[in-house]
């Protein structure tokens, strides 16, 4: 038998991505995935740093996993991802069974970096900043999970400053992929059956800004538009302040695009969010929500919330409930504040006691599981288009609306991959029931 990989994969889509690609690489290197990681021979963690839980069940999971070592002696344990890039050396030493590390910077190294660890040596590979060959990934095979929907990383980084976030740091400066390249993924992808593209970025809506030529992302939605094949466009994650009207105009325009939108808010209070360094306002933020919603009528929203942020009171944390009850996300993504080593957030005064933010975490959810239950209701009845991803059984399908609902349905595996007009006979916050009564395409 080759040699087997087994991947665990923390944090966001761009991880799940990094973690498709780095399948990729290893597949061309010989491996296999392993079902079980006791039957690796190569273990890898892709993770998260932005709260410190992750950090956490890292640590135990390496605890856990060291235990191979006994089994087959031959066996190496990477770490990447943010947490590797934040940590470096200072992670080896507190997991010394760590044998190769690298970040989103450097993957494309990976197999000169498992060649190393092979020879005995150390093969910790962390970089201030990405190398000039960052762009030589995107020359490597793909494994992805799901054959009709596909993650296209089209920006990496972010030059935003928010005083809470590591990302800067551990993902760098924004650096945009070349058109070029992205459409080629594209059409390799939707030659592969594909039919749904989601790109990728820390703030997506910003590509193109560091390219010539007077790119942007709006230009980009339009050209993969064009790209016969393609039936549904989707993004994540944008920022408010780049969230142009020519974006809002091209998400109306174009037909793949999706009437969905992830777009975070993370305070409802100006005063925290002049803190976070978030450069809006409360005010902008609903005005931006006003004027997609007038562009793209049904479009369902989803954001991320921080709670207890330093310094903010009770009257602060009404306004971020007054955010929630005005727009009325159907899905809401929260946060404890959670302080991240070197950034500036995590030294400022007044930090908020946990029992205080287990408080207003509460109140939080229970004002979204009443608009989740409202708005769940207001799906019974209607017609949706569901793209089908899955077969949970012999009688039993899974696809996702437009708004990114999942929606059950019965039928057989000729349904697989096909986008189909459902009759919602039922919904709950967190799935849908329905009856298949055409198929579109």
């Amino acid at each position: 038998m080759g040699k087997r990989y087994y991947i665990k994969t923390f944090g966001c889509q761009m991880n799940f991505n990094d973690s498709e690609r780095i399948r990729g690489i290893l597949r061309t290197l010989g491996y296999e995935p392993a079902e079980r990681w006791e039957d690796a021979d190569l273990i890898l963690l892709n993770t998260c740093t932005i709260r410190e839980k992750p950090d956490q069940k890292v640590l135990s999971h390496l605890g856990e996993y060291k235990k191979i070592k006994e089994r087959n002696p031959f066996a190496l344990i990477a770490v990447s991802g943010c947490l590797a890039q934040r940590a470096g050396w200072e992670l080896v030493q507190k997991a010394p069974v760590i044998d190769i590390m690298f970040s989103s910077f450097n993957i494309h190294q990976l197999p000169d970096l498992i060649n190393q660890a092979q020879a005995g040596y150390k093969a910790i590979a962390i970089l201030d900043q990405p190398p000039e060959d960052e762009d030589r990934l995107w020359n490597f095979p793909t494994e992805r999970d799901n054959p009709y929907c596909a993650y296209v990383t089209v920006m990496k980084g972010c030059d935003k400053n928010c005083t809470y976030c590591v990302v800067p740091v551990t993902r760098g400066r924004e650096r945009s992929r070349s058109l070029e390249s992205i459409l080629e993924e594209v059409r390799r992808l939707v030659d592969d059956g594909v039919r749904e593209i989601h790109l990728l970025g820390q703030n997506v809506t910003a590509w193109g800004r560091d390219l010539e030529g007077g790119q942007s992302f709006a230009k980009l939605l339009y050209r993969i538009a064009e790209i016969e094949g393609v039936e549904r466009i989707r993004f994540t994650t944008g920022h408010p302040l780049d969230l142009t009207d020519e974006v809002i105009k091209a998400m109306a325009d174009i037909p793949q695009v999706c009437n969905a939108l992830h777009l975070p808010f993370q305070a409802g209070s100006d005063r925290i969010l002049s803190l976070m360094e978030r450069g809006y306002t409360k005010e902008f933020y609903l005005e931006r929500i006003h004027r997609l919603r007038e562009a793209v009528p049904d479009v369902a929203l989803s954001t991320d919330v921080i709670v207890g942020f330093p310094g903010e009171t009770d009257e602060d944390f009404e306004h971020t409930l007054d955010v929630v009850a005005i727009v009325r996300f159907e899905q809401i993504f929260s946060f404890k504040f959670s302080p991240r080593p070197g950034t500036p957030a995590s030294e400022m005064e007044n930090q908020v006691p946990d029992e205080v933010k287990t408080r207003r975490m509460s109140e939080l959810l229970a004002l979204q599981k009443s608009i989740m239950s409202d708005i769940a209701k207001s799906y019974e009845g209607t017609e949706q288009e569901v793209l089908i991803e899955e077969m949970r059984d012999t009688d039993t399908l899974i696809g996702r609306t437009t708004t990114n609902r999942w929606v059950s349905v019965r039928g057989d595996e000729r349904l697989l991959g096909k986008i189909v007009k459902v009759k919602v006979r039922g919904s709950s916050p967190f799935n849908m029931e329905g009856e298949v009564v055409e198929v579109v395409k």
